[in-house]
């Protein structure tokens, strides 16, 4: 899990240390881009948290979003018409979704972790409180007197 975390970190440090001239025609499709890699970040992320990870689906649902985007933004322009603005509404829900999903899934495992911690820490406790062998030498000392 760290492996994606830090490939982000290394491509936002590479984008802040390179500056790299594009052309405005160009900005539509690059603002897809990190959308549907955004997107696909955080639909990873939530999928590994419920454990239901599988890298194929990641790679190809990412290249798929991208590629369906971009083909709809330039079919946009060629009708004259900003159909890219539907990819980026589409993205922005989804990416909306994935966080959602990701703070309950974070939630829920900080509340489990919690109370797995409490119940553990009652059962030491109990434990402790109970000891078989210190009551019967109580019982032996009263029979003794």
């Amino acid at each position: 899990m760290w492996l994606p975390l830090m490939g982000l970190l290394l491509g936002l440090l590479a984008g802040s240390l390179f500056t790299i001239a594009m052309p405005g025609i160009i900005a539509k499709y690059l603002s897809i881009a990190v959308l549907a890699s955004l997107d696909s970040l955080l639909g990873g992320w939530r999928s590994v948290l419920e454990d239901t990870f599988d890298g194929a689906i990641l790679i190809s649902g990412f290249f798929a979003n991208a590629l369906l985007a971009a083909g709809l933004a330039y079919l946009g322009d060629l009708l004259g018409l900003d159909l890219y603005l539907a990819a980026v509404i589409t993205f922005g829900i989804r990416i909306f979704k994935n966080l959602g999903s990701l703070r309950h899934s974070i939630v829920l495992r900080l509340r489990q972790n919690r109370l797995r911690r409490a119940t553990k820490k009652r059962r030491e406790e109990e434990a402790r409180q109970y000891n078989p062998l210190k009551q019967y030498e109580e019982l032996s000392q009263e029979d003794q007197d």
